[in-house]
Parts: C-alpha cells; structure tokens; sequence
C-alpha cells in the first residue's frame, strides 16, 4: 500500500488500515468529531465502514487515507476521494468525485486539514485523471465551508439539496466544486 500513500510538509497519508480500528472509536467516534456526520455510531457501524474502506483500496471504488502527524507518528484524522453516494442528492452529482475529511478534536486549528486536502485534491487531478472534484457541508459546518473557500471550491448551490439521513439542522447539504482548470490556477 506504500504506493498510495500521500505526503505532505509535515503528514503522511496513509490507507486506512485494520490496526486504526481502536483510534477510530476512541478519538474519531465521538459527539464533537461526528457532529455534523450523523452523530456517533455504533462499534459494528465503525467496523463496518473501515473493513469498506479498506475493500475499496481492492477495487479502487473510493480511497480513504488515516493522516499521520510525520514528526510525532501519532493519527490526526482521516481524509477521502469518494462518489457521492446519497440518494437525496441530484442526479448529476450521485457518483461524482468528492473530498470528505475528519479531524479528530485535539488536532483541528493547525492546518492538518488544510494540507491534506491539499495533497487529496492534488492526487485527484494529477494522478487520478479527474476533471471535477465535489464537496459538501451544511450551514451549521462553518470550519469545513471556510477550508473549502482556502481551497479553492466554490459553491455549487445548483445542486444543494435536502438529506433525510441527517438532522434538520444539518440541511440543506451544500455543494461545492473545483474544475482541474481552477485548482491549476492557484
């Protein structure tokens, strides 16, 4: 898997692994880190979804890297190039590229977001040939919306849309998008 791996000034990206199983429940599953995804899950929901993740590097459907502090070797978040998956979403946007990203709480504030998207957008349209990446907030996710802006993403509000699968207030779910043309322009 070294060759999916992902590097930056000060973090490692690497695919999700069994042995992230105990940080996921601990650090990443919890009220504050989930608060805008739905709300903790259940220990089975946790497992489920990393042994997905870890399929989806076999088949090359979707990518989801664990961030590594370089320096200190400790796990900082997790960061991802899915398809959008939502039924509720617009016809257009289902199956589309999308950047998704969790820190976990005692490491937001310090650029560690920032900088692995950075390094995902970058795989996305010079390794992974794509033409247009998606992503997407609510209203309430003033930190994710701000990360998109520095980004470089810019609203996409013809596909906004509601989702039953989250609270009230975490809807309307806002698109954003960057074209290959614009990400290589800054």
């Amino acid at each position: 898997m070294a060759d999916h791996a992902l590097a930056t000034e000060r973090l490692d990206l690497l695919p999700v692994a069994q042995a992230d199983l105990p940080w996921l429940l601990a650090e990443m599953n919890t009220p504050e880190v989930m608060r805008h995804l739905g709300g903790p899950r259940s220990k089975q929901a946790v497992e489920e979804s990393l042994a997905a993740d870890i399929a989806a590097w076999a088949d090359k459907s979707y990518m989801r890297w664990t961030i590594w502090h370089r320096e200190t070797q400790c796990r900082v978040g997790r960061i991802g190039l899915f398809n959008v998956r939502a039924t509720a979403a617009p016809e257009h946007l289902r199956g589309q590229r999308e950047i998704g990203w969790s820190l976990a709480s005692s490491h937001t504030g310090k650029g560690y977001a920032t900088e692995a998207a950075r390094a995902a957008l970058a795989h996305a349209f010079d390794r992974l040939g794509n033409e247009v990446v998606y992503a997407q907030t609510s209203d309430n996710n003033a930190g994710s919306s701000r990360l998109m802006a520095r980004l470089g993403l810019s609203r996409a509000s013809e596909f906004d849309y509601d989702d039953p699968e989250y609270e009230p207030a975490e809807n309307p779910t806002r698109v954003y998008r960057i074209t290959r043309a614009q990400w290589s322009s800054l």
